[in-house]
């Protein structure tokens, strides 16, 4: 493992990560850039949560949905970043087993954690436009915590063989992961045995889980659109679209970024290698960083809340 040509008979206990394999000249003009926007996510999310948390008058249903949301950026962005940015400013390109595959199971998981969530604040836009006068009966803390913990367990249990199959496999040759992160596809490659039932496994759990949520979504906002229009009210229409408009830009930032990657993806033979391994990065990084920013500015009553917290110097 300590050869040239990184290969041997011993087992593996560790792998070496080669960002951009055609183009390492790259880390060198990302390091600046992506240790902003990663000292940019932490700092945003940090901010909406601890105004969330501090703020009473946040202590609801969507809120709490959002600081979920705001944690699961933090955990997985906090997973993935450092250890890039490690090999971007100091070349520090070793990672242990445990650790790959660790990272392998957050990645894995936590993704699909993100568009469950979503799917839970479409539910709470439809009854809270849909059925406004149950909506503080059906929306309570109760649900909350229902929900939040279905999110993670849902997701925690499915998508836990993706990992689970790729750690039992025998890595016996070549220790050099042609990418910045443990990707499942890019680690289960090097191993001496078939990789066919992780890629099957892998695709029929990640698609049915991303899938049915965005099917969710898009049925929770086509019943907001039909009872939007009934409403005859002037100004009714505006306000209780006004109330989705952050929600669903969260949506478009995750979606939109999640088809780059799928469709670039697909055209992996017209693709350099090197580009779907930035995208990779940026589809873990970038949304971090703009949701509660955008959160922040669409919503009235965050913003509030953040100027109280201000003027009472938190």
């Amino acid at each position: 493992m300590t050869s040239p040509s990184h290969y041997s008979s011993a087992p593996v206990s560790k792998f070496l990560l080669i960002c951009f394999p055609n183009y390492q000249s790259w880390q060198h003009w990302l390091a600046l850039p992506f240790s902003f926007l990663f000292l940019l996510a932490m700092g945003a999310n940090a901010t909406l949560l601890i105004t969330i948390w501090l703020e009473a008058s946040l202590h609801g249903p969507m809120c709490y949905l959002l600081s979920l949301l705001s944690l699961l950026d933090v955990v997985l962005c906090l997973t993935i970043i450092p250890k890039v940015l490690a090999i971007f400013w100091f070349d520090l390109r070793s990672i242990s087993f445990s650790a790959c595959f660790l990272q392998m199971f957050i990645m894995s998981s936590f993704l699909p954690m993100e568009s469950c969530t979503f799917m839970g604040m479409a539910y709470d836009r439809y009854v809270a436009i849909c059925h406004p006068l149950r909506y503080p009966s059906i929306t309570s803390g109760q649900f909350v915590a229902k929900a939040s913990a279905l999110i993670i367990a849902r997701n925690a249990l499915l998508l836990s063989p993706v990992p689970l199959l790729s750690a039992r496999l025998c890595y016996c040759g070549k220790n050099v992961i042609e990418n910045c992160i443990c990707a499942n596809l890019s680690v289960s490659r090097l191993s001496c045995d078939s990789i066919t039932m992780n890629r099957i496994y892998q695709l029929v759990a990640s698609w049915t889980l991303l899938g049915s949520d965005f099917i969710l979504i898009f049925i929770s906002y086509i019943f907001i659109l039909r009872a939007v229009f009934k409403l005859k009210t002037e100004g009714a229409a505006v306000k209780a679209l006004s109330t989705c408009g952050s929600h669903f830009i969260l949506i478009l930032f995750f979606s939109t970024i999640l088809l780059v990657v799928v469709l670039t993806n697909v055209a992996r033979k017209k693709v350099p290698m090197d580009i779907l391994i930035l995208l990779n990065i940026l589809h873990h990084l970038i949304p971090p960083a703009l949701n509660p920013i955008v959160y922040g500015f669409q919503t009235k009553e965050l913003k509030q809340g953040f100027q109280k917290l201000l003027q009472r110097g938190f």
